[in-house]
Formats: structure tokens, C-alpha cells, sequence
């Protein structure tokens, strides 16, 4: 009679995302979804009707405002993210998101297989950001920086501050405040897609692979196969890492 037998994984946990990175992600959340909502309303602005004199009344100013403040986070954010990707630990550094070698494009098409096609293969664990992950956060970076500039560079003419004059040379590179505005529109639409996008993975893997991919940017902390922790040679100090 034969014996069968239960393979259990030991499990380790992983300090994963530091603290200034998780800090970095939700301030970014909230600062997009600032910038998405107020957007909208800038593009198309509310006809409100009442008794009273304009002056008293200043609600698009101040959806005017919230978009300003919320611009302003978004970029010294996007600042320190990229300072942060020199100076954090291997999960934040930029070589998990610059494709520079072949193994990074053989992993992207082996997550691209499973994730995108549902084809059916071995599973593929990453104790970071996968491939796929780091090559389109690294293409969101981009387009934050493209958000950024053509942002400011509409706003320039109305700033008071030092800071958005340097981008008054924006609008005339694009050919005009027009272009600029349609540019600027467009990159919202591409936050959207990406949010989408990325909440409906986040919860699939967390649900398919129940390696904590949700909690771990609350806490910082995953759960990773002992076997796969060894095979990544991961170098994380003492104090980052505890069994379990």
C-alpha cells in the first residue's frame, strides 16, 4: 500500500517594503485620486446656480486649490521616490524596474504567460516586485514625470511660487498650452487604467499565491517559501528578517 505524503512549506517572513516606501505609496494613492476627482472638474466645471453674489461663492477655486496642494505632494513625493530608489533596500532600488539583462525579459514573458494569457506553467515567485511589475512601474515613473511637466508647465503662467516658473518652457516644447492640456488629460486616463489595473492584480495574486501581497504594504512584510528565499541569495540583515 502506498503512503502518501503532505509536502507543508516552511515559510519565512520578509521585510519587504521599508517604511518611506510604504509611506511613498499611499501618499501617492491619495494624492492621484486628489488630482483624478479635481481634474475632472477643472476640464468641466460645475454650473452651479445660486442667489448669491460670485464673490461669495468660490467652489471651483477652491477644487482649483485641492489640485494645486494635491500637484505639489504628488511631485516632492515623486522626488523622494526617486531619491529612495538609490539610497532603500534591493526591493526599492532601481535594478528591480530598469530591464537590463535577459533574465529580466525571460521573467517578464513568464509572468506575462501566467498572468495575461492564464496559460497554465510553473509558478512564478518573486519576493519583490516581478519583472512584469518593475518594467511598468519603471514606464509609470515616466509618465509621472510627463504629469509633472506638463502640470506645471500650465500652471507657470499663473504662478506666483519660483518653483512652477522653471517650467515655462513646457507649453513651447509641446507645441502650445492646447497640446499640452490633451497631454496632461491623456496621462490621467493612463493613472486610471493603471489603478485599475494594479488593484485587480494585487488581489488576484494575494488570493492565487497567499503570500500576504496586501498586508505586506501595510506592514512591510511577506511570506516566502524557504526554498525561494535561497534561491533569490537574499542578503537582508538579522534584524529584517524572522522565520516562522
Amino acid at each position: 500500500m502506498k503512503t502518501k505524503y503532505l509536502h507543508v512549506h516552511r515559510l519565512r517572513r520578509v521585510y519587504v517594503w521599508e517604511l518611506p516606501v510604504r509611506y511613498y505609496h499611499w501618499l501617492n494613492a491619495l494624492a492621484i485620486i486628489a488630482l483624478i476627482i479635481t481634474g475632472f472638474l477643472i476640464a468641466d466645471p460645475l454650473a452651479l446656480q445660486s442667489k448669491q453674489e460670485a464673490t461669495m461663492r468660490y467652489t471651483m477655486g477652491w477644487v482649483r486649490v485641492i489640485h494645486f496642494i494635491a500637484a505639489y505632494i504628488f511631485f516632492f513625493n515623486f522626488l523622494f521616490r526617486l531619491y529612495w530608489g538609490f539610497v532603500g533596500n534591493k526591493y526599492a532600488n532601481w535594478k528591480q524596474f530598469i530591464p537590463a539583462s535577459k533574465k529580466f525579459f525571460k521573467e517578464m514573458w513568464t509572468v506575462f504567460k501566467i498572468d495575461i494569457l492564464m496559460m497554465r506553467g510553473k509558478e512564478h515567485i518573486s519576493i519583490g516586485h516581478n519583472a512584469m511589475a518593475g518594467f511598468i512601474y519603471f514606464l509609470t515613473f515616466w509618465a509621472f514625470l510627463i504629469q509633472c511637466l506638463t502640470g506645471f508647465g500650465l500652471y507657470a503662467s499663473m504662478g506666483t511660487w519660483w518653483l512652477p516658473k522653471l517650467f515655462t518652457w513646457v507649453p513651447a516644447l509641446f507645441g502650445g498650452d492646447i497640446i499640452t492640456r490633451q497631454i496632461h488629460h491623456w496621462a490621467m486616463w493612463f493613472f486610471i487604467l493603471f489603478a485599475i489595473i494594479h488593484v485587480y492584480l494585487v488581489f488576484y495574486h494575494d488570493y492565487i499565491e497567499g503570500r500576504g501581497e496586501i498586508s505586506s504594504m501595510g506592514g512591510g512584510w511577506k511570506f516566502i517559501e524557504e526554498e525561494v528565499f535561497q534561491n533569490e541569495e537574499h542578503h537582508t540583515p538579522n534584524q529584517d528578517v524572522k522565520k516562522s
